[in-house]
């Protein structure tokens, strides 16, 4: 069974860190690019982070966690993470790991229309 699971939200204070982790199973993500978006009740999905599947591990920020988020995978273990520093309180929102699409995020990453698989979130608080 194809699954993916999130977990490390939580609460943090502004300025704080917390690191998110994605778990898969069910197949081999080591040919796929792993995505991470967030979302907040009645808006729409952000895209947060992108991490190909090619030998560099090209990876894509959305613009407003550029130079502050960093995503990262571990393809022996079947996992991707994202490192959240200097958080913001406008970074709250549920956020979700996705897979199972091409081998890198391309252009078309942003709204996640190139994956398949999503895992069912994980919330994240950011206290001012």
């Amino acid at each position: 069974q194809v699954q993916l699971v999130e977990s490390g939200g939580g609460m943090a204070q502004s300025g704080g860190s917390l690191r998110l982790s994605c778990v898969i199973s069910g197949f081999e993500v080591g040919g796929y690019a792993i995505g991470w978006y967030r979302q907040v009740p009645g808006e729409d999905r952000e895209g947060v982070a992108c991490i190909g599947a090619d030998g560099g591990h090209t990876t894509s920020y959305g613009a407003s966690v550029k130079g502050r988020f960093t995503i990262s995978r571990d393809n022996g273990s079947n996992r991707a993470y994202l490192h959240m520093t200097n958080l913001k309180p406008e970074d709250a929102a549920t956020y979700f790991c996705a897979t199972h699409g091409p081998l890198r995020c391309g252009t078309d990453w942003y709204d996640g229309r190139i994956f398949r698989v999503w895992g069912q979130g994980t919330q994240v608080t950011v206290s001012a």
